[in-house]
């Protein structure tokens, strides 16, 4: 038999809950985010693949795979986040791999996958922790320059949906990330010495990890100000994605320029790869149906906010 897959995806941010964007906007931000728990409360997944990406914590230039299976996981919890192992299958992990591998994919393997809030916070959202359901988590580079072509992220995202299709299991695709934002995380080759050690190699200490989060939280504050250096957000862009994954259009995504969009939406647009992968693979059951699409540009967590649940047209339906 073919399993069922249905699709989240939902943006994530350090500052949820710990900066506030006003009332108004925090309860449209919350109502979207209750929508996405029923939905996954319906589906009720056996299996949760989540695509998302890492913000220098798990994966550094020490060794920057494109994208990466776990076959074991556990998440830092960093700010706010759930920490601790995730309940990752490792026969089905260990047999996604092979299945990549088999579709010319030269994905890589981690026996001890560190995942940030970029995997957590969406895990912590849909079901109360990153430990709740059995997960096999895909890390997508989307802040490490160089980035490979978005054609590339399709094709993977496609792959993971053949496989899924065919476990004879519910699975809940779950993209992480994105949408228009531009980070306060230095250019490789821009960075200081110092700087440039935590990108490469350097593990931060408990300690140094506060004071990141407390860096993180002034940054959205001169953000929301108007006294900030990033990019602005921009919400035409951002609503057009969405448009783009409504009407299906997964392969358009292949002519847009890695650098033009970097420039337009900021340097971690491109955490919406970890979007068109799940939404490549929900298309590999037919036509989908977007059931849920929200938006929010929230300055004072530096974001454009998304939510969007999707599921295949039943067959029966015209």
């Amino acid at each position: 038999m073919a399993s069922e897959l249905a699709l989240c995806c939902l943006s994530h941010t350090p500052l949820l809950r710990r900066a506030d964007p006003g009332a108004a906007v925090a309860e449209r931000v919350e109502e979207a985010l209750r929508g996405a728990r029923e939905f996954a409360r319906e589906v009720d997944p056996d299996l949760v693949v989540v695509f998302g990406p890492d913000h220098y914590q798990g994966f550094r230039y020490e060794l920057m795979p494109p994208f990466c299976v776990g076959t074991a996981a556990t998440a830092i919890g960093d700010y706010g986040t759930s920490s601790g192992a995730l309940d990752v299958p490792q026969d089905l992990a260990d047999d996604l791999i092979a299945h990549l591998l088999a579709s010319d994919l030269d994905v890589a393997m981690s026996e001890t996958m560190v995942v940030d809030h970029g995997v957590a916070q969406p895990l912590d959202v849909l079901f109360g922790s990153s430990a709740a359901k059995p997960v096999v988590p895909v890390f997508v580079n989307s802040v490490a320059e160089p980035l490979g072509p978005l054609r590339r992220i399709r094709r993977l995202g496609e792959a993971v949906g053949e496989w899924a299709g065919r476990l004879d299991r519910t699975v809940l695709l779950v993209g992480s990330g994105g949408l228009s934002h531009d980070v306060p995380i230095p250019r490789l080759r821009e960075a200081t010495p110092e700087a440039a050690a935590y990108l490469v190699d350097r593990r931060r200490t408990p300690a140094e990890q506060q004071a990141r989060e407390e860096t993180v939280f002034e940054a959205g504050q001169a953000f929301a100000r108007g006294d900030s250096p990033l990019r602005p957000l921009n919400p035409d862009l951002d609503r057009d994605i969405l448009r783009r994954f409504e009407a299906g259009d997964v392969d358009g995504f292949d002519a847009l320029d890695v650098g033009w969009l970097g420039e337009q939406g900021g340097s971690s647009i491109h955490e919406v790869r970890a979007w068109i992968a799940a939404h490549a693979a929900l298309r590999t059951a037919g036509p989908y149906r977007t059931e849920s699409s929200f938006y929010q540009p929230v300055p004072e967590w530096i974001i454009g906010f998304a939510v969007t649940t999707a599921r295949p047209v039943d067959r029966g339906q015209t």
